[in-house]
C-alpha cells in the first residue's frame, strides 16, 4: 500500500484515548479533524528514546506557534495501547494541546500506509515517524522518515511548512 500524500484525503478510524477527565475514550479520527486545520504525527513508539527525547517535545513546546497559524489540534499517534499513552503523556509537563492518540492494532496506520516492520527489534509493526498538516481531511504536507531517522518531521520542519 502506497503511503498518504499530497493531495489525499485522511481515512476515518477509530483511536483511543483518556480524556481530561481521565476516562478511556474512542474517538473518530474525523471528529478530530473535520472543518479543521490540524498537525498529524506518527512516532514509532512511547518511550522510546527519539520519540521521548526529540519528536514530542518539540510538539509539545512549539503549540502555541502551531495554534498562532491557525492549528486547531495537534494529534500523535503510536502503536502502543491506550495505557502505554496515558503513562507515556505524564511525562511531559504541560500536554493540553496535544491529544495523545493509541493505535492499539496499527490499523490506523495501516490505513495510511505508515506501517514501519520493527520485529528484528523486537517492537512488532509500529508507525513511521512522519508529521503531516491537514486541513479540513486533506493532507497539505506530509514530512516521511526512512527506518528510525529524525531529519524531516520535527515540528519546526512542518512549521516552516505554514
Amino acid at each position: 500500500m502506497a503511503p498518504i500524500a499530497v493531495g489525499d484525503s485522511i481515512p476515518d478510524g477509530k483511536l483511543l484515548h483518556h480524556d481530561e477527565y481521565d476516562q478511556l475514550e474512542d474517538v473518530s479520527v474525523h471528529s478530530l479533524a473535520a472543518g479543521k486545520k490540524v498537525v498529524l504525527f506518527g512516532i514509532p513508539g512511547a518511550f522510546t528514546p527519539t520519540c521521548s527525547v526529540k519528536h514530542v517535545p518539540g510538539f509539545i513546546e512549539k503549540a502555541e506557534e502551531f495554534k498562532a497559524k491557525g492549528v486547531s489540534e495537534i494529534l500523535l499517534i503510536a502503536v502502543n495501547d491506550p495505557f502505554v499513552m496515558k503513562a507515556f503523556k505524564k511525562t511531559y509537563p504541560d500536554t493540553k494541546f496535544v491529544k495523545f492518540l493509541a493505535d492499539g492494532s496499527g490499523k490506523y496506520v495501516h490505513a495510511l500506509g505508515l506501517e514501519l516492520d520493527l520485529s528484528e527489534k523486537g517492537m512488532g509493526v509500529r508507525s513511521r515517524r512522519f508529521a503531516a498538516l491537514v486541513d479540513d481531511l486533506k493532507v497539505k504536507t506530509i514530512n516521511l522518515e526512512t527506518g528510525g531517522e529524525f531529519s524531516v518531521s520535527s515540528a519546526e520542519d512542518l512549521l516552516k511548512t505554514l
